[in-house]
């Protein structure tokens, strides 16, 4: 039975807000360089529809921008309440790059997020577009310093030891990890692909309900195309992961892959259930030789069981293994998709005018929270995969956690909040479906008649 006790709770809690806050930063990362694009489009096109589909994500940006930076501010708070000994053990090193990524990356962000939203007749067009770009930059610099700080407890490099605090001794090492320089260009494409996935999903639920003919179509071409274009690099990039995690972290590598003992040419197991008193499956399903294949791109390859790590060093096995193939499946999901609609495209259907078929449209629409589902898998299978270690190899979590944190103090900040995202996060949900449920004919100019409005908002797809 699982003990209430203070590190068990502090990880439910710090698991709990950083599920829901990971969510809204892999949707504006992408979402911020959507709208550049649309900006840029539209300056250099003139065509009206552009500037529609600018202001009609802008609504949505916002929401999701503001519920992003509440949810990491109670993340930051929790390093002191929940994991003082972390702050203080780890603070010379993760203090200055948290800092960095409040100080230029979020600064950038803001500064010109209040241009996007109120300079749009106070400032030259160029300059909005700059506003727009900046905005964009900022979002993935931020990404840069939250993986530079998270890819060094996962992989530390440049420090040493002082007393029991770590402090830095080439900061050119921590911010040139190799593993950092894997992981940030596999976070930045998630949010892509995120982003573009969302994008088409409403594109697609316009034309199912036939509205909107002109904007679902470039949603579904550019979402589609985009996401057709970037998901062959994510399939490279998430190998290599896979490679950094072989290298510097077995264990988190022997729960991914499920296996208990070494074998030579190894299974691919695509489901299996443990039975960790008698160190195997009680249940699994595996392929031949294909473990080997997908971990080293050879038949023949000797690959670890998880009886090869020491039994306090194993992380909890369910959670990676099955987070993991979440993340997989869903970017099979949307391969099928995007190169699908790709071929659509190509053979001119919807440059045409012409309906895509239903069950193509009903699979995008579906597919919205398909980047969502595979980036909170992938984080899962990364911090899980990482225990017991918060500092892999180097600081326990059992030895993170507050000293003076007790039962009762831990689980009623859990309720808490538990409570309060419970309220905040849905009403800022439920607002994203308003809007998107309004669609994108309400920033028309003032000087239009409603007749023509309504002829937009009802013009069928393909006329």
């Amino acid at each position: 039975m699982l003990e209430l006790d203070p590190v068990i709770l502090s990880r439910i809690q710090f698991a709990f807000t950083i599920t829901f806050h990971v969510i809204f930063p892999s949707f504006t990362i992408g979402l911020a360089a959507w709208l550049t694009t649309l900006e840029g489009l539209s300056m250099a096109t003139g065509r009206p529809v552009y500037r529609r589909l600018f202001d009609f994500w802008l609504k949505i940006f916002v929401v999701a921008f503001v519920m992003g930076v509440v949810s990491g501010i109670v993340m930051a708070f929790q390093f002191g309440t929940n994991w003082s000994e972390l702050a203080a053990r780890t603070g010379p090193i993760q203090g200055p790059l948290l800092a960095y990524e409040s100080f230029t990356a979020f600064l950038l962000e803001a500064t010109f997020f209040g241009v996007m939203l109120f300079g749009r007749h106070r400032v030259p067009p160029w300059f909005y577009f700059v506003s727009c770009l900046m905005v964009a930059f900022g979002t993935s610099l931020s990404t840069f310093w939250i993986l530079a700080n998270n890819s060094w407890m996962q992989v530390p490099v440049g420090y040493a030891l002082e007393g029991q605090q770590f402090v830095p001794t080439s900061w050119s090492a921590i911010l040139t990890n190799e593993v950092l320089w894997v992981r940030f260009p596999h976070m930045l494409l998630a949010a892509y692909l995120t982003t573009a996935f969302c994008v088409a999903a409403v594109g697609a639920w316009y034309a199912l309900r036939r509205l909107y003919a002109e904007e679902s179509r470039v949603m579904l071409r550019m979402g589609l195309g985009l996401a057709a274009l970037l998901i062959p690099f994510q399939l490279v990039i998430g190998h290599l992961n896979g490679e950094y995690v072989e290298k510097h972290q077995p264990s988190k590598f022997t729960a991914i892959e499920g296996r208990w003992e070494t074998e030579q040419p190894a299974r691919l197991l695509l489901l299996a259930w443990p039975d960790e008193a008698a160190e195997r499956n009680s249940f699994e399903i595996g392929v031949p030789v294909l473990g080997s294949f997908f971990d080293s791109l050879t038949f023949d390859s000797k690959e670890p069981g998880i009886r090869t790590v020491a039994a306090d060093e194993r992380p909890p096995f369910l959670i990676p293994f099955y987070g993991f193939r979440a993340m997989v499946g869903m970017g099979l999901v949307m391969l099928f998709i995007s190169w699908t609609g790709s071929v659509l495209v190509r053979r001119r259907r919807m440059d045409a005018g012409k309906l895509p078929p239903k069950w193509f449209l009903w699979a995008t629409a579906l597919s919205f929270p398909s980047g969502f589902i595979a980036v909170v898998a992938g984080w899962f299978t990364a911090e899980v995969g990482r225990q017991p270690w918060v500092v892999f190899g180097a600081l326990r979590t059992a030895d993170a956690v507050t000293p003076s944190l007790g039962t009762a103090t831990a689980l009623t900040s859990l309720l808490i909040y538990i409570g309060l995202y419970s309220i905040i996060f849905p009403a800022g949900t439920y607002y994203i479906h308003r809007t998107i449920k309004r669609g994108p004919g309400n920033e028309i100019e003032a000087d239009e008649s409603t007749e023509v409005k309504v002829h937009r908002r009802a013009l069928p797809l393909g006329q």
